[in-house]
């Protein structure tokens, strides 16, 4: 189990330099744009346009802050992503537009390559003690507003946007909410002959 702090993560330019995105986490550590295995990471868009193409790449997107944006994704009827959405999983090497809704967002971008990971991305709400099993090579959980108790072998406090992010063998965990929160929890399974 390591907690990544929001204080920690690493700010670059988007692929398409189009804006900023923040850095969660990646694998390998270090990797770039053309050779993560997978990354996590948010980004401020203050305005619609294209997203960056990302070949052998799939992508899942849910909304951290503002009222939503609604992606033209090629091949398929235009969706719409608010608080309210499920996580939208695509892949991230077709043609896709967004359009805000109503101002600046910040979303979650979760990011697998094909032919050496795959992931989901859960979102839930909770307002009571909440147990959290890992279940995959790789668990990552983040809230973007909530602070929570969590329960362990070391109990440790996570404070809004901070990751705690679990291996294949870590126990079961209780997250004890401050308040009612958002939280995402984001499994990543690793391809077999790509460990």
């Amino acid at each position: 189990m390591r907690i990544v702090r929001a204080s920690e993560y690493r700010s670059m330019p988007w692929k398409n330099g189009g804006g900023v995105t923040t850095e969660i986490a990646v694998s390998p550590p270090g990797a770039g744009l053309d050779d993560f295995d997978w990354r996590v990471s948010m980004a401020l868009v203050e305005g619609g346009g294209p997203f960056s193409g990302f070949p052998g790449v799939d992508r899942t997107l849910a909304l951290l802050e503002g009222e939503g944006m609604v992606l033209d994704i090629a091949g398929r009827p235009p969706v719409e992503i608010t608080k309210a959405s499920a996580p939208l999983a695509f892949p991230a090497d077709v043609p896709t537009q967004a359009t805000l809704i109503a101002g600046p967002i910040t979303d979650l971008n979760v990011m697998t390559r094909r032919a050496r990971a795959t992931h989901t991305v859960e979102r839930l709400l909770i307002s009571t003690p909440t147990e959290i099993r890992s279940g995959a090579d790789e668990t990552l959980i983040l809230s973007p507003d909530g602070e929570f108790g969590v329960a362990g072998a070391a109990p440790v406090q996570l404070g809004p946007l901070d990751v705690l992010l679990l291996g294949p063998q870590a126990p079961e965990l209780r997250l004890d909410p401050v308040r009612p929160a958002m939280l995402f929890v984001i499994r990543i399974e690793r391809i077999a002959g790509n460990d």
